[in-house]
């Protein structure tokens, strides 16, 4: 019996990203200021798992933080958010964990937020933290809830804010 084994063999140990971001200033790109423009390096042995870590991107017209993590065995979450009932406005602020602030601003009507993609490690819980302060208050009141993130699940939950006056629906589909 003759074994058959491959030319070549491959091991990634490390990721490279590229970032090239802008301030649009006109209608041409050309127009545009560069934010910043360089890459950062990664791998599973200098970033610590499961932990994020923060690296500075400095350019010519400023600096960005960026955030990554290391996740062993993640999967991709879609956490999307819909008000159906909205009497008389509130702010609202989502965010996953304290890293990931997903949204922060001002509700007046029932509407859908846009749909926001993190990745989460597989077979772990995925908690998501509203801020809810009723127009007119300064008392932030805090509701959580959370998903097992397995793959190909799906979750929904509803939150009800002040009952009667505003309703927050969460939907999160694993992948």
């Amino acid at each position: 019996m003759v074994a058959c084994l491959p030319a070549r063999h491959f091991g990634v140990l490390f990721c490279c990203s590229e970032f090239d971001m802008r301030i649009k200033k006109g209608d041409r790109e050309e127009d545009d200021l560069e934010l910043i423009d360089g890459a950062l390096e990664y791998s599973q042995i200098t970033t610590p798992a499961m932990r994020p870590t923060t690296s500075r991107v400095s350019g010519n017209c400023g600096a960005v933080d960026i955030t990554l993590a290391y996740l062993y065995q993640a999967v991709e979450a879609t956490i999307e958010v819909s008000i159906s009932k909205c009497l008389g406005g509130f702010n609202l602020s989502l965010s996953v964990r304290q890293e990931i602030q997903l949204f922060d601003g001002m509700v007046g009507e029932p509407c859908g937020l846009r749909r926001y993609v993190v990745v989460v490690a597989s077979d772990t819980w995925m908690h998501l933290k509203f801020k809810v302060c009723e127009k007119g208050s300064k008392n932030d009141v805090g509701h959580y809830c959370s998903f097992k993130a397995n793959r190909h699940g799906f979750a929904s939950q509803q939150i009800v804010v002040e009952p009667g006056a505003n309703t927050v629906k969460t939907v999160g589909d694993i992948l």
